[in-house]
């Protein structure tokens, strides 16, 4: 039977799961929330620069929830949780990039008593987190034994990234080493991040310390840099390194990292990606150890980035695989130690 589904916001994840639910031959789009007034009343493949679909966006949320869909690919900047709950009561289930990759037993009730009331499930998926940072660790730690540290790591230019506003609202790219120094990205990034730590922690058996090690260092510009959020000056933030590591008995045994450069040149400190360029990358150490690179979820030019950006498609794809599983499982907050292994689809022309 067909799952329906409703995209909620249209943002660059937003656009292109919309194209991949067009795509997937088991779903189909019935709805489509937006933010934007301006967005309103039009057809959600021209918001997406697709055709026509003959789907209407809207932001009236009782007639989406009306609609009886199967899942909501829930996809704005940010999460709010009480909307969240309301979906999932409603009798829709969820999928998203933006939390509930694992239960911390920390803020958890409220959405796991609405899976209750709606008989639904939630799932948190993407790239970084929600692949890089447990799905893949964990599907490679099977190769070893006696593991003693996990890394996983994103090394990405954010030239490419086409959300001026995220980029430098949110970021903080282009402001102050200064006003660095109260960014929230640690925070928001680490909420996410700390349930992959707490997620492949479980699963490995480590004995984890309760805190997390946080860390984030800036460098700052020596000359103009072109940006998304317009010229950097010198002196201002154009390169970040974020470090979340997980320990036990003050040993590190689980490393999320992310390093976000405008570019490699007029950096100071005078960082570079190294040889091997953009890339996310996932390390076991153990008996044996292994690395994996993941290349091609980095365009090959900013402006091909710009036009579309294969990691914000890789991010919203993710989502979109999993929305047969998850609207097949149990109620509760879901994660990939509890769903079967889920999977892309055939191209059209080959099934």
């Amino acid at each position: 039977m067909t799952i329906r589904v409703i995209q909620w916001a249209t943002g660059g994840v937003g656009r292109a799961a919309v194209a991949g639910v067009l795509n997937h031959p088991d779903l189909e789009l019935v709805g489509c929330w937006v933010h934007s007034p301006d967005k309103v009343g039009r057809d959600v493949g021209e918001l997406c620069g697709l055709d026509r679909v003959g789907v209407t966006a809207t932001d009236d949320v009782d007639a989406l929830l009306g609609l009886g869909a199967d899942c909501v690919v829930y996809a704005p900047v940010m999460a709010d949780p009480a909307v969240v709950a309301r979906i999932l009561a409603s009798g829709a289930n969820v999928v998203t990039p933006l939390g509930w990759f694992f239960p911390l037993g920390r803020d958890e009730a409220a959405i796991e008593a609405a899976c209750a009331a709606g008989g639904t499930s939630i799932h948190g998926t993407g790239i970084h987190p929600g692949g890089i940072t447990e799905r893949f660790p964990l599907m490679v730690s099977g190769l070893a034994q006696s593991i003693t540290h996990v890394r996983a790591e994103e090394f990405s230019d954010i030239r490419t990234y086409g959300a001026p506003g995220v980029v430098g609202d949110i970021m903080l790219f282009g402001r102050t080493p200064e006003e660095a120094e109260a960014s929230a990205m640690p925070a928001i990034l680490g909420d996410g991040f700390r349930q992959s730590v707490a997620m492949v922690g479980h699963a490995l058996g480590f004995a984890l310390d309760p805190a997390v090690r946080v860390s984030h260092e800036v460098a700052v510009a020596t000359a103009p840099i072109d940006s998304p959020v317009g010229p950097i000056a010198p002196g201002r933030i154009a390169a970040q390194k974020f470090r979340w590591v997980a320990t036990v008995r003050d040993t590190p045994v689980i490393t999320v990292a992310t390093n976000w450069f405008m570019g490699e040149k007029h950096l100071d400190p005078a960082w570079e990606f190294g040889p091997a360029g953009e890339r996310f990358e996932v390390e076991v150490t153990g008996d044996p150890s292994a690395q994996v690179t993941f290349h091609g979820w980095h365009p090959e030019s900013i402006e091909a980035g710009l036009r579309r950006n294969p990691g914000v498609v890789a991010t919203a794809t993710h989502c979109v695989s999993a929305v047969p599983a998850v609207v097949a499982a149990p109620a509760g907050i879901r994660t990939y130690l509890d769903l079967p292994v889920y999977t892309g689809r055939a191209a059209a022309h080959l099934r």
